[in-house]
């Protein structure tokens, strides 16, 4: 501490200054308010997907071949709307057209399976790959 008149030097606890003999109004320390260190965290990482997330290459081929008419394999990838399309085309206006457009489906779920089989199709609805 030292003496707002003349700046020398004061001993803690004492209300007057040695050299020019001025008082000195204690200041009562106020109680500073620290943040305790954190310790360093590790970055923050994107979180593990869970659940049926990954998707069997597998099974949609071969759901692609044999159920592809009604648009399994479509409804197993995510991919909704196609799936509703495909099984329209197979129950619905395949009575329409005396079975036309469910062999029409039927041949783009073969050609969708093998695709998907020989990897040009390699992602779900949400752009997940795949699993082998």
């Amino acid at each position: 501490m030292s003496c707002p008149n003349c700046g020398a030097a004061v001993p803690p606890g004492t209300n007057r200054c040695m050299k020019c003999g001025s008082f000195i109004e204690q200041q009562v320390a106020q109680p500073t308010t620290q943040v305790p260190l954190q310790p360093a965290t590790a970055p923050v990482q994107a979180p593990v997907p869970t659940g049926p997330a990954v998707k069997s290459k597998l099974a949609a081929g071969l759901l692609g071949i044999f159920l592809g008419s009604f648009g399994v394999h479509r409804f197993y990838l995510g991919f909704v709307g196609v799936g509703i399309i495909q099984l329209l085309m197979t129950v619905l206006f395949s009575w329409l057209t005396c079975g036309i457009t469910a062999m029409a489906a039927g041949i783009w779920g073969l050609v969708e399976g093998i695709m998907i089989l020989a990897g040009s199709m390699n992602q779900d609805s949400q752009g997940r790959p795949l699993k082998e």
